[in-house]
């Protein structure tokens, strides 16, 4: 019998369920293993934490190595525990493949590494046949007190829930570096292009930042940073790991004005592109309080954009001028629809 194929993107959320439960084989020092929502492992080390993460690179072509020191620090950085380690597998296509080209990877990584003071200590390159644009896969190491250890299943009701600069980041600079031509001919300025192409530095996709402040502010439940399927596939990874019902208002969800022209140019919904960069943060009122606060005295945007409640089974709802609308969960990041 002729299987359908699976759709491009993060495996269907049901599937990786049931292949967890099948096949997860736990040792007794694994602290935080794998779990919907949970993008980090937790291993005891004595006095303290060993937390691991790995991302792939499949979208970017330009800056690879810059989004693969990124966004793997951010998984890390969401327990917690500061990024120090990086291991990188680099997968060049046949066509292209060129020394220029390995040269500037190994450059952004470097670069990346040097502003978060990570060390590169291993990986793999090759030329890849099949291939037709460059695949990083990054594994990132840090470490954390035992006690200290966050996790997205921590967030309870009760909870305010925190977003740290605005959704869309890393999908609006995507969309101007590879779509530049075609956001030109919609009328769209060179200028507004250029500002959207300079959003992976500025305001930039790492959340390094905002994961300490929070982190030091308070005592916060759970954090979680947005990737692919945006913040609507966040705060259902979020409700999923913690088994709680999450009430967002969507006039407090901030979206940079590019990120809005450019998705709409392309026909996106902003809730479901691809968003690192945004930091999900939940905490207790007064907690809440805290992180704001001190995110007003640093300079770092920080929004409460609502609230975590009981419920019996996970729900991502939104409060809109026409009442509460259920949030969807997409199956494809909505970025993928410009490839």
């Amino acid at each position: 019998m002729k299987r359908k194929p699976l759709p491009t993107g993060k495996l269907d959320v049901q599937i990786l369920r049931r292949l967890l439960q099948r096949y997860s084989r736990i040792d007794e020092r694994v602290v935080l293993g794998p779990g919907i929502g949970e993008d980090a492992a937790a291993i005891d080390m004595g006095e303290k934490l060993f937390i691991v993460a790995t991302d792939p690179i499949t979208f970017a072509t330009s800056e690879i190595g810059y989004y693969s020191v990124m966004v793997n620090a951010n998984d890390i950085a969401a327990t917690g525990a500061d990024p120090r380690w990086f291991t990188v597998t680099i997968l060049l296509p046949e066509a292209g493949g060129n020394e220029k080209l390995v040269n500037s990877i190994f450059r952004q990584i470097h670069q990346a590494c040097e502003k978060l003071n990570i060390s590169v200590i291993g990986g793999h390159t090759e030329i890849t046949h099949g291939l037709d644009r460059p695949i990083l896969v990054g594994q990132m190491m840090g470490e954390v007190q035992k006690e200290a250890l966050i996790t997205t299943a921590g967030a309870k009701p009760g909870d305010h829930i925190l977003l740290s600069k605005g959704i869309c980041i890393e999908g609006t600079s995507l969309i101007a570096r590879e779509r530049g031509g075609e956001l030109l001919s919609q009328g769209i300025s060179q200028a507004l292009i250029e500002r959207a192409r300079g959003f992976l530095f500025d305001p930039g996709i790492s959340v390094v930042e905002e994961a300490r402040l929070a982190f030091q502010a308070c005592r916060l439940h759970a954090m979680h940073d947005i990737t692919e399927g945006g913040l609507a596939d966040g705060l259902h990874e979020l409700a999923m790991a913690a088994g709680v019902k999450i009430v967002v208002e969507k006039d407090r969800i901030p979206i940079y004005a590019e990120s809005q022209i450019l998705c709409e140019a392309m026909a996106l919904d902003p809730m479901g592109v691809i968003a690192s960069g945004a930091l999900l943060v939940t905490a207790s009122p007064p907690e809440a309080d805290k992180i704001l606060e001190s995110a007003r005295l640093q300079g770092i945007s920080i929004t409460r954009i609502g609230h975590i409640e009981e419920a019996d089974a996970p729900l991502v709802t939104m409060v809109t001028s026409q009442g509460y609308q259920p949030v969807p969960y997409f199956e494809r990041d909505e970025v993928v629809k410009i490839f």
